[in-house]
C-alpha cells in the first residue's frame, strides 16, 4: 500500500505570508511588556535602522499594546483549551459546548469592529498582524477540528514549539494527495470487509472485532511508513483482543488462510510441536514490510486477556533488541501500543509503563500509545470507570503531548499517527493518540449491548459505517468515481474467499520459535544430558581472573570502610580457596559468562547492593558519588539496575527482554521473596504458560528471598507452593539452593544448555552469613557441575541409617546443628535442590544406599498447606513405594507467625518430629540452640546497624 502524501510536504514547514502590513508598528517597549505579560516569548527579530517618526498617540500606544496582549492571550488558551471544543464523538453522544475562554468576547473583543481590527501578535501562527476574527478562524480549525491536541503541560520549549509548527497556521489544514486518500479508503475497505467476513463464515464465534474503529488499520501502516522513513527497522506492538485478528491479517500480513485455518479449529503449527495452543485473538506474529524502499520487521507480541499485561513484555523486548542492534540512541527500534480506553484508564501497570519512559536501563525512546477509544468499557460507562475528563490523561505524568482525534475521520487519525511519530523520532519521547469510535456489536460478537446501553446502541445501529462517509467525501472531493467503494469490496472479498477455500488444506511445515536469534537452541530431548547437569565448571585461570576484577579497588577511589573489609575478605576467600560465600559466588557466576561472551542483566529493587547488604555489585565513592561497577572492567555486557518499586512491571519488562536476547542471562530479583505476589498474573499468563500456548521458549531467572527467620509474615515465604503448583509439562525449573558453589553452577548451566527455561530460584536470607553455607575453590573447578541432591555433610555408615529425612532449604542447617547436638548417627538428611523436574532418579539412588532404612521423612519449615509438602509427596512415594512422614508447621492461613517466641517454639517442634522426638534429649538440644542462635542473630543485627 502506498500512502503518497503521507510524508511531510514542502508546503508543511511554512505557509505564505498573507497577513496585511499596513498598521502602524507597537513600539518595543510596549510590546516587550505585553509579551512578557503573556507569557509568550517571540522570536529575534533582526535590528533594523528605522528614520525617525512622530512620537505615537499613547491612547493608540495603549490600546494597540492591550490588543496585543488579549490576542496573545486568546491564542494560549486555543492551545491549551482548544481540545475541549473539538468534534471528537463520532456518535455525537458527547455534549461538547464552546467553552467561554474560548471566544472573543471572553478577550476583550466584544464588538464587530473590536474583531475587525488589525492587531500585531508578532509571530504565532506565522502572522504578525491579523484580526481577530482571522485568528478565531485558524485557530478553530488548529484546535477545533476533527483533531484535538494537548501539550502545553509539557515544560520543554522545543517539543512545544515543534507541535506549534505542526499544527497552527493558516495553510496547516489536514491535507493528502489523491493517491494517499485513495490508499487510506483501501485498507479502511479492508478493515471492515475483513470483519463482515469472519461475521459471515463464523456465525456467532467471537472474534472481537474491530468495527467501529476500522481507522485503526490505515493508522498503523502511517506509523510504519512515517518511521521507516525516519530511521526505523523495527517495531514491536502489543495490543488486547479486541482488531487483533484484523491487525494480523491486515498490517501483519498474516495469511488469511492460516487465519481461517484457525477459525476452524485447525492449529498453525505443525503436529509434533506440541503445546496447548491459545484462542486467535491473543496470537502473535512476525513479519517484513516495506515502504519506499524502506523495510521494517514487525512483530507482535502474543498476549492473554489480562488487559494492558503485554505493555512492559513489549517494552523490554524493544530494549533488548536495541541492545543487540547497539540502537543506543533508540533511533532504530521502536515500541507501538495499543490500548483500549477503559483498559488505559483503570490499569495500573499503564503508570509503571510509563515511569520506565525516562529510567536508566528501562528507557526505550519514546512509545507510541494508540487508544481505541470505544467509550465504554466491557459494559461501564465512562464515568463510572474513570475520574478524569479523558482515558489518556495518564500520559500526562511524563509529558506526553495527547491527540485526540475522531475515529470517523480517517484522514485525521492518519495524520495525528504521523505527526506522533515524527515527534517520537525527534525527542525519544512517549506520545499518545486517543481516537475515538465505538463497538458496533458490544464487547464481542455473542453479547447484547443493550441490556445496560440502550442510547448508545441506538445510534450506533442507524449510525452509518466508516467506508460509507470516508467515500462519499472523496467522491464529493472528485478523489474517486461511483463505484469506487463497491469495486474495492468486491476484489478485496474475492480474496478472502479464495483464502477461505484453501484454509481447510493448510498444514504447517514448520514452526518459527527457533529462528533469528534463537537459532541453534530448540527443545530439551528425553535423553537431554545437559538438563541434568552440564558442563558447568571452570579453569581456576579464569576464576582467579574474575576474583581479582571483584577484589581491585580502583585507584583514588574512596571505598566505604565497612565495603573495604568485605572486598578484603572475598580476597582472602578466592585466596585460599575456602569459605567462599553466596555472593561471591554469584559474582563468580556473572563474571564467567562475562568472560565467556554472555551478557548478563540483573535487576530488582535495591539489587545493586542487595536488601541484605550481601552483593555489593556497585561501589559508590564516598567522596564524589561516583558509581563503580567491578564486572564492567571484565566486559560492558554487564548491567545491574535499582528497579523502580514495581514486580508486576519490572518482571514483565525482564521477561519481554529474555524472550528477545536467550544470550543475556536475565535475572530479576524481589526485594523479598512474597513481594512477587504482585506479579502473579505475569507468573501465570507468560512465564510458566508462554512456551505451551504461544511457543515463546525464556530462560529468565528470578531470585526471591525465602526463608522461616522469625520475621513475620510478609518476609518469610516467597510462596513456593504456588510456583510448584504451576509446574506441568517441563514448563519451568523451581530450586531453593543451599550451597553458593551450586548457586554458580545453576546460574551458568541457564546459559550453557541448549534450550531455555525459567528458572525460579528460593535464594536465602540468613544463609548469605551462614558459616557453613560456604563452599570450597574446587566445587567451581574439577568437572564439578549443578547437584539436583546434595549429600549430607556429615559422614555415616549406611548400614547404620534407619531413618531419612529430606528437606529443602535453609531447614537443612538447623536440622545439621540439631543432629549434632543430639548426637544422633542413624538419621541421613538429604537436600532436594531442584523440586522440579523433581530428581526421583537421585532420591531413589540415595534411599537405596541405606538396607536398614526404616524411616522416610519429609521436614519443611513452611506451613503444611504451603512449602513443597503437597508437590513432593506423591512424587516421593512414586519414586521410593512408601509415602513420607510429614515434619512441619501446621496449616496456617497467614505464611508465618510474628512472634520471636512461637517462630522459635514452632520451628523448634517440627526439627524434633524431622529428627524422632522420642529420642532423649533432642527437643531440649534444639530450643537451646535456638537461644543461642537468636542471640547470634541480635549481635550480628546490632553490629550491622552500627555498620
Amino acid at each position: 500500500m502506498d500512502f503518497e502524501g503521507l510524508l511531510p510536504q514542502a508546503d508543511d514547514v511554512a505557509g505564505p505570508s498573507w497577513a496585511r502590513r499596513d498598521w502602524p508598528p507597537v513600539p518595543a517597549d510596549a510590546l516587550t511588556s505585553a509579551v512578557d505579560a503573556a507569557g509568550i516569548a517571540l522570536p529575534p527579530k533582526a535590528a533594523k535602522t528605522a528614520a525617525p517618526a512622530a512620537a505615537p498617540d499613547a491612547d493608540a500606544v495603549r490600546r494597540a499594546a492591550q490588543d496585543s496582549i488579549n490576542a496573545l492571550m486568546l491564542i494560549r488558551t486555543y492551545r491549551v483549551r482548544g481540545h475541549l471544543a473539538a468534534n471528537l464523538d463520532p456518535l455525537g453522544l458527547t455534549k461538547r459546548e464552546l467553552p467561554a475562554d474560548l471566544t472573543p468576547e471572553y478577550h476583550g473583543f466584544v464588538t464587530e469592529a473590536d474583531q475587525n481590527r488589525q492587531v500585531f501578535i508578532g509571530g504565532p501562527l506565522g502572522l504578525e498582524y491579523a484580526t481577530v476574527k482571522e485568528l478565531v478562524s485558524i485557530l478553530r480549525a488548529n484546535y477545533c477540528g476533527n483533531v484535538g491536541v494537548e501539550y502545553m503541560h509539557i515544560n520543554d520549549v522545543e517539543e512545544r514549539r515543534f507541535l506549534q509548527e505542526k499544527l497552527e497556521g493558516r495553510n496547516k489544514e489536514i491535507q493528502f494527495t489523491q493517491n494517499g486518500k485513495k490508499a487510506i479508503l483501501t485498507k479502511i475497505v479492508e478493515a471492515e470487509q475483513f470483519e463482515k467476513f469472519l461475521g459471515r463464515k463464523y456465525v456467532g464465534t467471537k472474534r472481537f472485532g474491530l468495527d467501529g474503529g476500522e481507522s485503526m488499520i490505515p493508522a498503523m501502516e502511517s506509523i510504519i511508513k512515517v518511521g521507516g522513513s525516519l530511521g526505523i527497522n523495527e517495531i514491536v506492538f502489543g495490543m488486547p483482543h479486541r482488531g487483533r485478528l484484523n491487525m494480523l491479517g491486515n498490517v501483519m500480513q498474516k495469511p488469511f488462510r492460516v487465519i481461517f485455518h484457525e477459525f476452524a479449529g485447525g492449529s498453525a503449527n505443525p503436529d509434533d510441536i506440541g503445546g496447548s495452543g491459545d484462542v486467535k485473538y491473543h496470537l502473535g506474529t512476525s513479519t517484513d514490510r516495506e515502504f519506499d524502499g524502506n523495510k521494517v520487521h514487525l512483530s507482535l507480541v502474543p498476549n492473554p486477556s489480562h488487559l494492558e499485561a503485554v505493555d512492559p513484555v513489549v517494552l523490554g523486548k524493544v530494549r533488548a533488541t536495541q541492545t543487540i542492534k547497539r540502537d543506543f540512541e533508540r533511533e532504530h527500534v521502536m515500541p507501538v501500543l495499543l490500548h483500549g480506553d477503559a483498559a488505559f484508564a483503570g490499569q495500573g501497570i499503564v503508570a509503571e509503563c510509563f515511569g520506565f519512559s525516562g529510567l536508566r536501563g528501562y528507557n526505550t525512546g519514546g512509545t507510541i500509545h494508540f487508544i481505541v477509544n470505544n467509550q465504554i468499557g466491557f459494559t461501564t460507562s465512562p464515568q463510572f470507570a474513570r475520574s478524569s475528563p479523558y482515558p489518556s490523561d495518564m500520559g500526562k505524568i511524563v509529558q506526553a503531548p495527547i491527540f485526540h482525534v475522531n475515529g470517523d475521520d480517517p484522514e485525521a487519525v492518519t495524520f495525528a499517527t504521523k505527526v506522533a511519530t515524527e515527534f517520537r523520532q525527534k525527542f525519544k519521547r512517549d506520545v499518545v493518540i486517543d481516537m475515538w469510535c465505538y463497538r458496533r456489536f458490544g464487547h464481542n460478537e455473542s453479547d447484547e449491548p443493550s441490556f445496560t446501553q440502550p442510547l448508545m446502541y441506538a445510534v450506533i445501529r442507524k449510525h452509518p459505517p466508516v467506508s460509507e462517509l470516508y467515500a462519499g467525501r472523496l467522491e464529493a472531493q472528485g478523489v474517486i468515481e461511483k463505484g469506487w467503494l463497491q469495486g474495492a469490496i468486491d476484489a478485496y472479498v474475492d480474496g478472502l474467499e479464495t483464502d477461505f477455500e484453501n484454509a481447510a488444506s493448510f498444514k504447517a511445515n514448520k514452526a518459527e520459535w527457533f529462528e533469528g536469534r534463537w537459532a541453534g537452541l530448540g527443545k530439551p530431548t528425553e535423553d537431554e544430558t545437559a538438563r541434568r547437569a552440564g558442563d558447568t565448571d571452570v579453569p581456576a585461570a579464569e576464576i582467579a581472573q574474575v576474583g581479582k576484577a571483584l577484589t581491585t579497588v580502583p585507584e583514588g577511589f574512596d571505598i566505604h570502610k565497612t565495603l573495604a573489609r568485605v572486598v578484603e575478605a572475598k580476597a582472602e576467600s578466592l585466596k585460599t580457596g575456602t569459605n567462599i560465600d553466596w555472593a561471591t559466588a554469584e559474582a563468580l557466576a556473572f563474571g564467567t559468562l562475562l568472560v565467556e561472551g554472555y551478557r548478563v542483566r540483573l535487576s530488582g529493587q535495591d539489587s545493586g547492593r542487595g536488601t541484605f547488604s550481601q552483593r555489593h555489585s556497585v561501589w559508590i565513592n564516598q567522596t564524589d558519588g561516583s558509581r563503580y561497577v567491578p564486572l564492567r572492567s571484565l566486559s560492558e555486557n554487564f548491567e545491574v539496575l535499582d528497579s523502580p518499586l514495581s514486580e508486576f512491571g519490572v518482571l514483565g519488562f525482564e521477561y519481554g527482554y529474555a524472550l528477545a536476547d536467550p544470550m543475556c542471562l536475565t535475572l530479576w530479583e524481589g526485594q523479598f521473596g512474597d513481594f512477587v505476589n504482585g506479579a502473579q498474573s505475569m507468573i501465570d499468563q507468560f512465564i510458566v504458560s508462554g512456551e505451551s500456548k504461544w511457543l515463546r521458549a525464556n530462560g529468565l531467572v528470578m531470585l526471591l528471598p525465602h526463608g522461616y527467620e522469625g520475621q513475620g509474615p510478609e518476609h518469610s515465604s516467597a510462596r513456593l507452593e504456588r510456583f510448584l503448583q504451576l509446574c506441568a509439562e517441563d514448563n519451568i525449573q523451581v530450586a531453593n539452593i543451599t550451597s553458593p558453589a551450586n548457586y554458580f553452577h545453576a546460574l551458568r548451566r541457564q546459559m550453557l544448555r541448549p534450550f531455555r527455561k525459567p528458572l525460579i530460584i528460593m535464594t536465602p536470607k540468613s544463609l548469605l552469613r551462614h558459616k557453613r553455607a560456604v563452599s570450597e575453590i574446587e566445587d567451581f573447578t574439577h568437572d564439578n557441575t549443578f547437584h539436583r541432591c546434595l549429600e549430607d555433610k556429615l559422614a555415616l555408615v549406611d548400614d547404620d541409617v534407619t531413618r531419612l529425612v529430606l528437606c529443602s532449604g535453609k531447614v537443612y542447617f538447623d536440622l545439621l546443628e540439631a543432629r549434632e547436638k543430639s548426637g544422633q548417627t542413624d538419621t541421613y538428611v538429604l537436600r532436594i535442590e531442584q523440586l522440579y523436574p523433581f530428581p526421583a532418579d537421585v532420591v531413589k539412588r540415595y534411599a537405596a544406599r541405606f538396607p536398614n532404612l526404616k524411616t522416610l521423612v519429609w521436614a519443611q519449615e513452611e506451613p503444611k498447606n504451603a512449602g513443597a509438602w503437597s508437590f513432593v509427596s506423591p512424587l516421593i512415594e512414586d519414586a521410593l513405594g512408601v509415602r513420607p512422614v510429614y515434619a512441619g508447621r501446621a496449616a496456617a492461613a497467614s505464611t508465618a507467625t510474628g512472634l520471636m517466641r512461637r517462630h522459635n517454639a514452632e520451628q523448634a517442634k517440627l526439627i524434633a518430629e524431622a529428627l524422632g522426638a522420642s529420642r532423649a534429649g533432642v527437643t531440649a538440644a534444639i530450643r537451646a540452640g535456638f537461644k543461642q542462635t537468636s542471640s547470634g542473630d541480635a549481635a550480628t543485627k546490632s553490629k550491622a546497624k552500627a555498620a
